[in-house]
Order: structure tokens, then C-alpha cells, then sequence
């Protein structure tokens, strides 16, 4: 493999499959499939995953909630989803731990970078949730500062994009894909890739950032085997 130690980033919209909301059945296996094909290869991973599929804290702002709360709650959501991967992966029979960024024993024991490593050490696919455990910041912030904190190779940023277009490809037909591109070259272009605080928390600490389609099943295998599909983000 060409990665001993990633992270991996799944957005919450992805864990609703075809719905609108709330939690696929048919993802989670999907996605505990290839994760656990993956840690049984010896890899060691961390996840961190969205909760937009079940509530997302700016949009709650529109709706009158307080901005604070509405973060808070985002944050359960995240947990909610934890939980959920947690479960696919144990039913796949990988070991999962979940930590979380806000004390909620027995839910999951309390985040650490120590208690991470000892964990992905002994063999387990450990996923962070709660977020930063702070409002204000997105799960995309808590993926870059939970990759360079656990001293991972790669942030894998799972989406059900296939890379990182010149524009929009499913409002642009001339959009074209970068296989890579450099940190630099995403701010000129102001390319959305990730929120700007964790894109510069990624190339200030020098972490690479994978972009690829999570939802074939076989991404993952491809892109940590060190083919090209998705874009490589780089200094």
C-alpha cells in the first residue's frame, strides 16, 4: 500500500444514499466494506465524518436557531454517524473504536492523539466524532487538525465527486478535472474543495489531500494501492 496511516473524510450527504436525509443501510455496508479491506491490509485508518444527512448547523441558522446550538447539535449528528460506520464496520467484523471530541462516556471514550495511535496501533478503525468540539468550525477543519494530529500520510477526502473540476461539472460541461494540483493553484482559481480555514490548516502542516469518489465501491483500495484516479492536492 502507499499509505501506512490516513484519514479519512466522509461527508454525512453521502450516508443518505438516495434519500434525503437520515442513514442508507446500503452505504454503511458499502463503506465498511472497503474500510475494512483496507485495515486488514494493516493500514492504519482514522475517520472523521459530516452530519449534514441529518442536521447541519448553518442551516439551522436559517431557520432561527441560535448559532451555537445549531453547531452543538451538528455535532451530535456527527456522533449519530459515528456510531452508525461503527456498527457496518463490527458487522464486517473489524474492530472500530469511536472517540469523541466532547466527553459523553459510554458513548465513546474521550478523544486523545494518544488514545488514537494506541488504538489504530492494536488494529482498530478509529473515528473521531463531535467535530473540532467547537462552534464555528466544520467537519472539513476537524478532518485536517485530526489527520495532522494523528501524524497521518494523507487526508482522503471521500465525496461523491470523482476529483476537483475547473468548475462545477454538473453546471459546467467544459469542466475538466486536475489529476493534481498544488495548494497554491486552488486559491488563485478559488476552487471549493474544502473550507478555506482546513485547506490552509492541510498545506501549512504540509498534509496531502486525495479527492475521490467514494461511492464505487473499489475507490479506496485503488487510491491507497497508489493509482491515479481522483486529484492529488500537494505543495
Amino acid at each position: 500500500m502507499k499509505y501506512k496511516r490516513i484519514l479519512l473524510k466522509l461527508s454525512g450527504e453521502s450516508l443518505q444514499g438516495s434519500s434525503t436525509h437520515g442513514l442508507s443501510t446500503d452505504v454503511l455496508q458499502s463503506y465498511a466494506r472497503q474500510i475494512g479491506e483496507m485495515a486488514r491490509t494493516g493500514v492504519q485508518i482514522g475517520i472523521v465524518i459530516g452530519g449534514g444527512n441529518i442536521f447541519r448547523g448553518l442551516s439551522g441558522v436559517g431557520r432561527g436557531f441560535d448559532r451555537v446550538k445549531g453547531d452543538q447539535m451538528g455535532m451530535l449528528a456527527t456522533i449519530i454517524n459515528s456510531l452508525a460506520l461503527q456498527s457496518a464496520l463490527e458487522s464486517e467484523g473489524v474492530p472500530a473504536k469511536v472517540l469523541t471530541s466532547i466527553r459523553m462516556e459510554p458513548i465513546g471514550e474521550y478523544y486523545s492523539k494518544a488514545k488514537a495511535l494506541e488504538y489504530m496501533a492494536a488494529g482498530n478503525v478509529v473515528i473521531i466524532g463531535g467535530g473540532t468540539s467547537n462552534p464555528y468550525f466544520s467537519t472539513d477543519s476537524a478532518s485536517a487538525l485530526r489527520g495532522i494530529e494523528i501524524e497521518a500520510e494523507v487526508l482522503l477526502k471521500g465525496t461523491r465527486v470523482d476529483g476537483v473540476y475547473t468548475a462545477d461539472p454538473e453546471k459546467d460541461p467544459t469542466a475538466t478535472k486536475f489529476d493534481t494540483i498544488t495548494f497554491d493553484e486552488v486559491y488563485s482559481r478559488g476552487l471549493k474543495i474544502m473550507d478555506l480555514t482546513a485547506f490552509t490548516l492541510c498545506k501549512q502542516n504540509n498534509l496531502p489531500i486525495v479527492v475521490f469518489d467514494m461511492d464505487t465501491e473499489g475507490n479506496l483500495a485503488k487510491v491507497l494501492g497508489g493509482e491515479a484516479i481522483g486529484t492529488l492536492v500537494t505543495l
